[in-house]
């Protein structure tokens, strides 16, 4: 679905990424693991074309991205970034309606279908449906990004820490509806410091200092903890 060759990027004369090769298939979930700095957003920015590659090639579903961000994000690559950005003075409903509202061909009884499925995918959206986003706590404002991003019939869906700041549980019931996801046969990148996404992720990278310095099997890194701690720390 993504395949990223030998791409480099950066801002001015800093690099930030260097020869980055990765890919995500149909129906599989990659998490590429790093501390702070060591390139981890700007990997996704890049992929989304809000940053531009200086070098390497990108292609998504089988094409060379061209284009704009939101002209990917038409073509159903869908960027959730960090921070969540939804709209806070809109209502819950309203921030999930925004992003079915640009597919092409789309109805109102396809969204009405899509908001039913993501409300029984985090019910607590639909109890706080009529209240704005801004009033949510920091884990349900989390769940809205994901829901308004899945209302744009995402073909990969590509996360930047959705964990962060999160309590555990919330951490986990988030974690849970990505791997149903990757089982339904979306493809997700999901880009995370914690370990916890190694546990429903099918394969990992691991990013220090702008490189990838280590790939495998999910399960292979989880158990080799030697691995974690120095690139990890």
């Amino acid at each position: 679905m993504i395949r990223l060759e030998k791409v480099s990027a950066g801002i001015g004369r800093i690099e930030i990424l260097r020869d980055i090769d990765l890919e995500v298939r149909t129906g599989e979930l990659v998490a590429v693991l790093g501390a702070n700095g060591a390139g981890k957003t700007t990997l996704l920015r890049v992929v989304s074309a809000l940053v531009p590659a200086t070098k390497g090639s990108i292609r998504f579903d089988g094409h060379a991205i061209a284009g704009k961000a939101h002209a990917l994000a038409r073509a159903g690559l869908v960027h959730v970034p960090q921070g969540r950005q939804i709209i806070p003075s809109l209502t819950v409903a309203e921030n999930l309606t925004i992003g079915a509202l640009n597919l092409p061909g789309i109805t109102n009884k396809e969204i009405d279908l899509k908001l039913e499925a993501e409300y029984a995918r985090f019910p607590v959206l639909k109890e706080r449906s009529s209240i704005p986003g801004g009033s949510l706590s920091g884990g349900e404002q989390q769940m809205l990004a994901i829901s308004r991003a899945l209302m744009m019939r995402p073909k990969l869906l590509m996360l930047d820490e959705p964990s962060l700041g999160l309590a555990p549980q919330l951490v986990h019931r988030i974690m849970v509806a990505l791997a149903d996801l990757s089982k339904g046969g979306m493809a997700i990148l999901l880009v995370e410091q914690k370990m916890a996404a190694l546990d429903i992720a099918d394969r990992a990278y691991i990013l220090k200092n702008g490189a990838i310095v280590h790939s495998g099997s999910a399960t292979e890194l989880k158990n080799d903890t030697a691995i974690l701690r120095h690139y990890l720390s």
